[in-house]
């Protein structure tokens, strides 16, 4: 019998913990039960199998430090479970931590991953961790990079980091720091894009980012870092809010796309970038700059892969003029 069987079929009580107080009883359950249908959990709460210190509760109760919970045998799907992490993918993630502490793991995703499963993905970034780790109580994702996007990406480790961070966020206190290898030549002066973003659904489905007046503002700034010929140049990206496909809308909008941008890119300068080497989205999270909790001043470099740094120095840098 696995692990997993054997939870089912019996009732189990835990007990919250410091980090896991004020976390709403629904929310708890949703990482107690992993791949549990919502309304598998609404439905176990409102018949009253789930108890707290021995009483019924409501989806929106709050917990407390010491609560004992009892969670009754449930039987959660097995079907849409994560694929089995390959030795592989473990142990290149295990060599691409670039910083850990108690609370929070900093990454170097590479490019091709998603953050995590779902929409025909099996296997996500999070899900991964979670097999190779699995003595790790709690582990969630703090933001999300794109799946072609490579660079740094954090993962709170406790909920109270989680909390944290998400407040550092939304207040802009976490600067994040990109590189991006863009069609043409950027303009030295252009060190700034300043568009309102707006989400579109196509008839195929398909979910697409533009700039529309209607939309949400969005400002991202940028530095020209190298220039490649006259076909590409490499900028430095800091996006000053949070959109989806910011920076990638932003340097469509300015007339310089993201090389290997199947969504954005005009397909005759993505077939260039292929004949140069260039065969993914080149967009990555090079930097990350925060404080933590305790005060400490943290700054996160991530390193290109080896494959992509050693196409970039196959294109002939052109000297600054």
């Amino acid at each position: 019998m696995t692990h997993k069987q054997d939870q089912q079929q019996q009732v189990r009580f835990i007990e919250v913990d410091s980090d896991q107080a004020g976390q709403r009883i629904d929310n708890f359950l949703r990482t107690a039960l992993k791949g549990a249908p919502k309304s598998l959990i609404y439905r176990i709460l409102r018949k009253g199998e789930i108890r707290v210190n021995k009483k019924r509760v409501k989806p929106d109760t709050r917990l407390n430090a010491g609560d004992q919970i009892r969670i009754p045998p449930v039987r959660v799907p097995e079907r849409g479970e994560s694929a089995p992490v390959g030795t592989g993918l473990a142990e290149h993630l295990e060599s691409v931590v670039l910083y850990e502490s108690d609370s929070l793991i900093i990454i170097n995703k590479p490019a091709g991953l998603a953050v995590h499963g779902g929409s025909g993905v099996s296997l996500g970034l999070i899900e991964a961790l979670r097999q190779i780790r699995p003595d790790s109580r709690f582990l969630e994702l703090v933001h999300r990079l794109d799946r072609d996007t490579s660079g740094c990406i954090m993962v709170a480790k406790k909920r109270s980091m989680l909390r944290y961070l998400h407040d550092a966020l939304r207040m802009r206190k976490v600067n994040k720091v990109y590189h991006a290898l863009v069609v043409g030549r950027w303009p030295g002066r252009r060190n700034k894009v300043d568009a309102p973003l707006q989400r579109f659904e196509l008839k195929s489905g398909e979910r697409i980012v533009k700039v529309h007046p209607e939309g949400k503002p969005s400002v991202t700034e940028f530095k020209v870092l190298k220039r490649y010929q006259d076909f590409a140049t490499l900028v430095e990206a800091r996006p000053l809010t949070g959109r989806t496909h910011q920076i990638r809308v932003h340097t469509q909008f300015a007339g310089h796309p993201i090389a290997g941008d199947v969504k954005y890119t005009p397909d005759e300068d993505n077939r260039h970038f292929r004949q140069e080497g260039i065969k993914r989205l080149m967009l990555h999270a090079a930097c990350l700059e925060l404080t933590l909790p305790d005060g400490e001043r943290l700054r996160v470099e991530a390193p290109l892969d080896d494959e992509t740094e050693s196409a970039l120095s196959r294109l002939v840098e052109k000297k600054a003029e």
